[in-house]
């Protein structure tokens, strides 16, 4: 079963690049072929697996240069790498026809070859993240424990369903987990019972924990797995990764 997410929340700084490196990585660990997309121009998800300048990146494949580059950083594991220049993108493809359909297009040719494909978002909601919910079926969204967290939930469903009427009747937010998260404040246990109310059984029973290996990991190039398997970091992301195998499993039964 193919799966193509993408991650998305156009808040800043809720670890959404985190988890699609740890997330990625940790499939990867578990048998699976993963492909991750970098449609953010600040490339921090490419920055995160030390490649500092690709030759060949998202940004070339939207304008129709070459198709979709992977490139290899790890035993099963491929990423498309990003570049700042694709902060332009959004003004350069505005006049594009069917330029909803520009990523899902060059995702099409290589599907065959991976699990799953995971795209990281940027944090906006602009022609990008359009692109990314039109290629996909399921949105994953981050949210920090905070309740502007969840008010600004509002504007990134309301552009879901829009997508959802009119350019992908497949698109549905399939899963929610939180980051950033201390059990020990009030305020954070309050905010995760609010989104389970509201998201149900499409929460993660997965908390990912404040932990400065995660924070560390990207400067070394490193997912969390490779820069400290003991850390809590690790814990929660490879209970995370479990979660995710067991909806495809629970798809399939």
């Amino acid at each position: 079963m193919k799966r193509i997410i993408a991650v998305s929340n156009h808040k800043g700084g809720v670890g959404k690049t985190t988890s699609v490196v740890n997330i990625g990585a940790g499939l990867a660990r578990s048998g699976k072929r993963v492909l991750l997309i970098d449609l953010d121009p600040q490339a921090n998800l490419t920055i995160s697996f030390g490649i500092q300048e690709a030759e060949k990146t998202i940004y070339g494949s939207l304008k129709g240069e070459y198709e979709l580059f992977p490139m290899n950083v790890g035993e099963n594991l491929d990423i498309v790498a990003s570049t700042l220049d694709l902060s332009g993108a959004e003004t350069e493809l505005s006049s594009e026809a069917g330029r909803e359909y520009i990523l899902q297009e060059l995702i099409e040719p290589i599907t065959g070859n991976y699990d799953y494909i995971i795209i990281d978002c940027p944090p906006s909601l602009g022609l990008l993240t359009i692109n990314a919910f039109t290629a996909v079926e399921e949105v994953f969204i981050p949210l920090q424990p905070h309740y502007l967290a969840i008010k600004g939930l509002a504007k990134i469903i309301e552009v879901i369903n829009k997508i959802k009427r009119r350019l992908n009747k497949s698109l549905e937010i399939t899963a929610v987990f939180v980051t950033l998260y201390d059990k020990r404040k009030i305020l954070h246990r309050d905010v995760l019972q609010t989104i389970k109310t509201y998201f149900g059984d499409r929460v993660f029973y997965t908390k990912i924990r404040e932990n400065i290996a995660l924070a560390e990991a990207p400067s070394a190039g490193n997912d969390i797995f490779s820069y400290d398997a003991s850390c809590n970091g690790a814990d929660d992301y490879r209970r995370l990764v479990k979660e995710i195998i067991e909806m495809e499993d629970k798809d399939n039964g």
